[in-house]
């Protein structure tokens, strides 16, 4: 019996398993910001920042300089979330999406942690400690920061 667990153990543990796993995290990982960052711009434009994320910023996120916040806010998560799907500079994008998330939780929604924000941090926190994976472009190139 125990040598039925050990191969099954062996089987889910290997690379290719672990490639699929990390391609998952980081699909799911910037599939949310890059919902988020749709929402912020006109509808029919790739980055033409709406009226709506300039008062969202300033009215109900309170954040300085709205129109400066929410631009930076809008091409960090159009730009990050691309480079985590591919799997480039996996863990530099990562962690820009770690940042975000901790400035949100800490200044935007500070009663979201266990309901959202915790699932967030730890999908980051995997690829910054693992990487892209197998299935990156990082693995491709040889990057080993990546």
């Amino acid at each position: 019996m125990m040598k039925l667990i050990n191969k099954a153990i062996d089987m889910v543990s290997g690379s290719v398993p672990e490639a699929i796993a990390l391609l998952f995290t980081r699909v799911a990982l910037a599939g949310i910001f890059w919902r988020s960052a749709r929402t912020k711009v006109e509808e029919g434009t790739w980055l033409q920042m709406s009226d709506t994320t300039v008062f969202l910023f300033q009215e109900e996120y309170g954040m300085p300089f709205p129109e400066i916040t929410g631009l930076i806010a809008t091409y960090a998560e159009h730009f990050l979330p691309i480079l985590v799907v591919l799997g480039l500079f996996t863990r530099v994008g990562a962690a820009g999406l770690l940042v975000m998330t901790l400035v949100i939780q800490f200044f935007v929604y500070p009663d979201a942690w266990w309901v959202t924000h915790i699932v967030w941090v730890a999908l980051a926190s995997i690829l910054i400690v693992r990487g892209g994976g197998l299935l990156s472009v990082d693995r491709l190139l040889g990057h080993k920061f990546g």
